[in-house]
């Protein structure tokens, strides 16, 4: 027996086993880890524009964000049962390790199909990052007093919203920088930063760890990935392939076999299952669960067209567009850390997923009108309360989940809820990209046509300095001009541009409306979440005391 093992059985019922200076070491770890991962989705997120431009792929992005997206999604499971059994910090030192190398290799990819490989590395260890460290949190405290320290996981959210876009918008805008192309950069910023992490949590991440035996779901694993993969292919491809292309019919069968295997798979291994099946018939983490799913796809939907809004309608740069997106991160800050003193004080919590989804969905809605001519303060105006109905749904939708699950569980239902919500993340963001770019070229054509019917846009083409562009328009309208890189629109007469501005803010505007219609889901869905009584116990506290019968026994 281990020296952690039997430090955790001794330790008496009803006493705490770790004081807040020891809790407070342990999340400086744990807060490295974390900025990691939040450093990432926001630099990747605002320079993911001009990244594409340079590998010549705009309309392929989809595939390094959805690559990344699915590895973090399947392996976020298996951290949580593996955690289990081995513990939080040999796996979390590998969720870093793996976020290293892929960070690395994204640094050095010279193509999009190239950098989207890599992403599915660094997606492999981004999948533990998060999960483990709320897993971790919810070991060493109490659903109730884990809203006041929800407050520094917060922080570094914000920390990393502020310098995320301005050092990715920084690094997409340089030439080059130490010798290297500024945008690998975004990437390459990753190494330092995981190494200094895998020192310090070496260093203070010891918690006692009661090893839990189990077998690991390697078939569940393999099955979800055949489930999930075709189908987010085809999400991404289909406006490609046609939907009804026997391509996207060979997609569609194989994932949906998959995913009838994987619930096969589930149910015959048991409590053994990567997720197990007995922890659906739980209301709160079954709808909590759906509820997180929903708002995934609510909440890509929004990350991922409001920068291109801001690049390609507004005409802002990386960088501009980058620190324009800190209304999001301050509502969601201010909502969280409001929200969190008042479950601590109270214990009740249902509220503010309510709001929350009620304020998305209103964002949303209203970002569906926003045009290539609205002034800028009024997105900016929208992006403060769409953060802050993710910032009241996010950790209440986790602490009410982890409140509800048994000690043994944890580690399973931790991840259960980053894994829905990475779910839904990824399809809302293959789904929203799709449509994005299988309606652009449509509304563009449209606005071309229309604007040929107009005398100023007619002058314009006919002036020498625009010849090139009036040529591939003139010969395949709309269809003539290669969407892969929108570099040209910055350069272009603003008269020519305006039609192709008017076009994707047309798209972006469904974009929007579609999330907003699936929040409204979420919003009548959260009403019915049954609200459990938080519990004044940590997990290793809980852990402690359903040993203490057995310990005294012997």
């Amino acid at each position: 027996m281990s020296e952690t093992t039997t430090r955790a059985e001794a330790t008496p019922p009803g006493a705490a086993l770790l004081s807040h200076r020891q809790i407070l070491t342990i999340l400086s770890g744990l807060l490295l880890g974390l900025f990691l991962a939040a450093l990432d989705q926001m630099i990747v997120s605002t320079a993911m524009k001009t990244i594409a431009d340079e590998l010549n792929g705009q309309t392929l992005q989809a595939w390094a964000t959805t690559a990344y997206l699915i590895t973090a999604t399947v392996s976020t499971p298996l951290y949580g049962k593996l955690s289990d059994i081995y513990g939080r910090k040999p796996m979390y030192l590998t969720a870093i390790s793996l976020f290293l190398v892929g960070s690395l290799l994204s640094g050095i990819a010279n193509s999009m199909y190239e950098l989207a490989a890599f992403r599915a590395v660094q997606g492999l260890g981004a999948g533990g990052l998060m999960s483990l460290a709320m897993a971790i949190l919810a070991d060493i405290t109490s659903p109730r007093d884990r809203s006041k320290y929800m407050g520094y996981f917060m922080a570094v959210f914000g920390i990393s919203s502020v310098a995320g876009p301005v050092v990715g918008g920084l690094f997409a805008g340089l030439e080059t920088f130490l010798g290297t192309a500024g945008w690998r950069w975004v990437f390459l910023i990753n190494v330092p930063i995981a190494l200094v992490a895998l020192v310090v949590v070496a260093r203070v991440l010891n918690i006692p760890h009661k090893r839990v035996d189990h077998r690991i779901d390697y078939l569940g694993a393999l099955l979800l990935t055949v489930g999930l993969v075709p189908l987010l292919i085809v999400a991404e491809q289909g406006r490609e392939w046609g939907w009804d292309s026997g391509r996207a019919i060979a997609m569609y069968v194989i994932g949906v076999l998959g995913l009838i295997g994987f619930v096969f798979a589930e149910k015959r291994s048991g409590d053994e299952a990567l997720l197990p099946l007995r922890l659906f018939k739980r209301q709160t983490f079954s709808l909590g669960n759906t509820v997180n799913f929903v708002m995934g796809i609510g909440m890509f939907g929004g990350m991922v067209s409001l920068p291109l809004y801001l690049q390609i309608v507004k005409g802002y740069s990386a960088t501009e567009a980058g620190l324009m997106m800190l209304p999001l991160t301050f509502g969601i800050m201010t909502a969280a850390g409001t929200s969190g003193r008042i479950t601590a004080k109270t214990g009740r919590y249902k509220v503010f997923p309510v709001l929350g989804f009620g304020l998305m969905a209103v964002s949303l809605f209203l970002f569906s009108t926003i045009g290539t001519d609205t002034p800028v303060w009024q997105p900016l105006v929208l992006m403060f309360f769409m953060g802050a109905g993710l910032g009241l749904c996010m950790q209440t939708l986790l602490v009410a989940i982890q409140n509800d699950a048994e000690p043994r569980d944890m580690g399973v239902a931790t991840a259960s809820a980053t894994f829905f919500r990475q779910i839904g993340g990824t399809v809302g963001t293959a789904v929203f990209l799709s449509i994005l770019f299988s309606t652009v070229g449509d509304k563009i054509g449209n606005a071309l046509r229309s604007a040929f019917g107009d005398p100023a846009f007619v002058a314009a083409l006919a002036k020498p300095e625009n010849a090139q562009i009036a040529g591939a328009l003139k010969n395949g309208g709309g269809s003539g001009v290669d969407l892969n890189n929108t570099e040209f629109l910055n350069t272009l007469d603003p008269v020519i541009a305006r039609p192709f501005l008017d076009g994707f803010s047309g798209s972006i505007d469904l974009v929007f409306l579609v999330g907003g219609l699936v929040t409204v889901v979420g919003f009548a869905l959260v009403w019915f979440l049954r609200e459990v009584p938080l519990s004044n116990r940590s997990g290793l506290e809980r852990v402690n005391d359903e040993a203490a019968p057995a310990v005294a026994m012997h």
